[in-house]
């Protein structure tokens, strides 16, 4: 895969990143904010989300009706998504129809409307996903386990927001939310495909010139340290399936543990995709967490994984626990196998498998151009993109000392927490 982008900052502090990939005539285009749940404060949670679904709500100069109507009749199709540190927007268009996408973005940047009546219809659609999230099991252990994992970071509310904020949230807060962070000097415009980068870096100018820099808040938030107490934490209701989760701290993004974690995540319970946009898939059933509770009939499936974050944020493994097995037996043989990689490490050839399972499973989050511009702005979020480039010869970097020294610095029994969720 070649690697190749360049790098340009307008007068207003837009920072551009252009890749050219020339197999298709295709341009897959992205507006990346340093906005996100983690810029939020208690009683105004959700705002970030919500700002979101209201840039699809239309400008003067482009109505809500032409977005849609402009993307898809040229065949090219547009998402948003909310995040922990981050709010992106794209458009993946025929590559000669892209200058409505680039339009439309710089405009929505700076004019979107939050016409109150919006505002209100926005509130019922938001109010009534949190509700229809409520009723997954898995939601409601994850949020008590994130509130648990986080008492003082804003990590530990949910990007939806808590409910009782989501009815008392006004017109006025997510406009001023809005014109706080959406601002060329907090945002990164990200563009992968069939162009030539001079002449597009001349068309983004031209976009962009007319919108000012604006002052960001500067965010100062303590990062929490490891789980200092281990505790279970149990939730009940309707269930098929008791559902277990065991959360560990994980290192921020650009902390170099991340890169013996990776290993140890897909020793431990398979590889995962850091790519939450675009997604392969490589068994797990190698994994040693799979042979010990798949395999021996403790457990329907497992999975673990965590995402690349500002902060340190949690690594987490779901056990879906059959029926009559006991979670508590799980969790001990959870521990029991970090403790033998504490004390006897991994052998030579699981480390080359894990390996290769990781540079598999990033290879196949790569396989396409609106993948690759994904790749480009989501890492600028938390780090530069040359922690995209340098990925894999990172993990060829890890040695077996490595993997040890990460398990025994973040994995200890003490520093765990255990959510169970089973039926009334």
């Amino acid at each position: 895969m070649d690697t190749t982008y360049s790098t340009h900052v307008l007068d207003n502090g837009l920072t551009i990143l252009l890749k050219e990939i020339h197999t298709a005539p295709v341009i897959s285009h992205w507006v990346w904010y340093r906005v996100g749940s983690r810029n939020e404060i208690p009683g105004k949670t959700g705002l970030s989300h919500w700002v979101e679904h209201m840039q699809f709500k239309g400008t003067q100069e482009f109505p809500s009706e032409f977005i849609d109507r402009e993307i898809s009749r040229h065949g090219g199709h547009m998402n948003a998504f909310t995040y922990l540190d981050w709010t992106a927007f794209f458009e993946t268009m025929p590559a000669d129809a892209i200058d409505a996408a680039i339009d439309m973005e710089a405009d929505r940047m700076s004019n979107s409307l939050y016409d109150p009546e919006e505002v209100e219809s926005e509130r019922t659609v938001i109010i009534s996903e949190r509700e229809g999230q409520e009723n997954d099991p898995t939601y409601r252990l994850n949020e008590a386990i994130r509130r648990a994992a986080f008492p003082t970071h804003p990590y530990g509310t949910e990007i939806i927001g808590q409910k009782e904020d989501l009815y008392t949230l006004s017109r006025d807060d997510l406009y001023n939310h809005y014109r706080t962070y959406y601002t060329p000097n907090n945002a990164v415009l990200v563009m992968a495909g069939d162009f030539d980068s001079s002449e597009m870096l001349k068309r983004l100018e031209t976009a962009y010139k007319h919108t000012p820099a604006r002052e960001v808040p500067k965010t100062y938030i303590q990062p929490e340290g490891l789980i200092s107490s281990p505790k279970t934490i149990e939730e009940h209701g309707p269930a098929d399936v008791t559902t277990m989760q065991m959360v560990w701290r994980a290192p921020a993004g650009n902390d170099p543990d991340i890169f013996p974690l990776t290993i140890l995540d897909s020793v431990l319970s398979g590889p995962s995709s850091l790519n939450m946009f675009g997604r392969g898939s490589v068994s797990n059933r190698t994994s040693r967490f799979y042979r010990k509770l798949v395999k021996s009939g403790l457990a329907v499936a497992i999975g673990g994984g965590y995402v690349t974050t500002i902060d340190p944020y949690i690594y987490t493994l779901s056990v879906f626990v059959l029926p009559g097995r006991d979670p508590l037996l799980i969790k001990n043989l959870v521990h029991e196998e970090i403790e033998k990689i504490i004390r006897e490490g991994i052998t030579e050839a699981e480390l080359a498998k894990a390996r290769k399972q990781a540079k598999a499973m990033f290879a196949y989050s790569c396989e396409n151009i609106t993948n690759q511009a994904y790749w480009l702005g989501y890492t600028s979020m938390f780090s530069d993109p040359t922690w995209y480039i340098n990925y894999l010869d990172n993990l060829s970097k890890v040695t077996v000392d490595d993997v040890i020294a990460v398990t025994s610095k973040y994995f200890r029994p003490e520093n765990c927490l255990t959510g169970i969720y089973s039926s009334n």
